[in-house]
């Protein structure tokens, strides 16, 4: 469903600011792959899915969608095969406009524009049942503005708009990190029934290592914008964070630093 071959990122290319973001990485992921991946400060894990949506162009190498090659599409032209969600709640939804209106959106994306009604009685039901997966309550909620709901709640319909058009690839930036414990239990546990559900082929990276290693079926780490651990299955399932920070360091020659990654339950 995706492969990354051999690209390069470097900012700043020839000033004092210059810094290589991705060293000729490699990946490749089947269908209905779901990986979590971490690392250290400037590892190059959200450039990584930037280069992905096509936010920046590569330096070289190339990208590949379920057999199609986006190297050189623009962003606007990706989005038909992306899904995303952002760190940030209020990334990813138009908050003067109400919850249904929101849904309507992304139902619509990438259609062609008509002057029909903006929304039907049967979108309507349909957008309900959708938004009982949740079970936050916003079936009952429909017209309430989007920029009135929590953090959680708007990251959890966030993610529903991001998949309401099945993407071929679904990216998750840290999506739980703004996100008090609690909640973010509750949007992660939504993002693996969604996911599931629909088996999406997903990109989370997280800075929960205990997360990381629990959710999906496959774990990478990265480090100076390389992968240099690559984990699934059932090696995956018997790991234990004391064990994955052992493989980073025989992996990368150096020991694992971060001021964000939180490395107990």
């Amino acid at each position: 469903m995706l492969n990354i071959t051999n690209v390069e990122k470097t900012f700043n290319a020839g000033t004092i600011n210059e810094k290589k973001a991705l060293n000729g990485i490699n990946l490749h992921l089947d269908e209905g792959d779901f990986v979590t991946v971490i690392g250290g400060n400037g590892a190059g894990k959200s450039t990584m899915l930037n280069m992905v949506a096509g936010v920046y162009p590569v330096d070289c190498g190339n990208i590949v969608i379920d057999g199609i090659d986006v190297t050189h599409l623009p962003e606007y032209k990706r989005a038909k095969y992306l899904g995303r969600v952002f760190q940030d709640p209020m990334t990813g939804t138009a908050a003067d406009m109400q919850i249904e209106e929101n849904l309507a959106l992304a139902a619509r994306r990438g259609k062609k524009r008509t002057l029909r009604t903006g929304i039907t009685a049967k979108e309507r039901t349909e957008y309900q049942e959708l938004l009982k997966i949740l079970d936050l309550g916003l079936e009952n909620r429909m017209t309430s503005k989007v920029g009135l709901l929590s953090g959680g709640q708007r990251q959890a319909l966030t993610l529903l708009m991001a998949t309401l058009q099945k993407p071929k690839l679904l990216l998750l930036d840290e999506h739980t990190a703004a996100l008090d414990p609690k909640t973010a239990k509750k949007v992660l546990d939504i993002t693996e029934e969604v996911v599931a559900k629909n088996n999406l082929t997903t990109i989370m990276i997280t800075h929960n290592m205990a997360d990381a290693i629990r959710v999906g079926n496959r774990l990478i780490m990265m480090h100076e914008g390389q992968v240099v651990v690559d984990i699934k299955g059932e090696e995956k399932k018997n790991l234990t964070i004391a064990q994955l920070l052992q493989l980073f360091e025989a992996s990368s020659g150096s020991e694992f630093t971060s001021d964000k990654v939180m490395l107990s339950k």
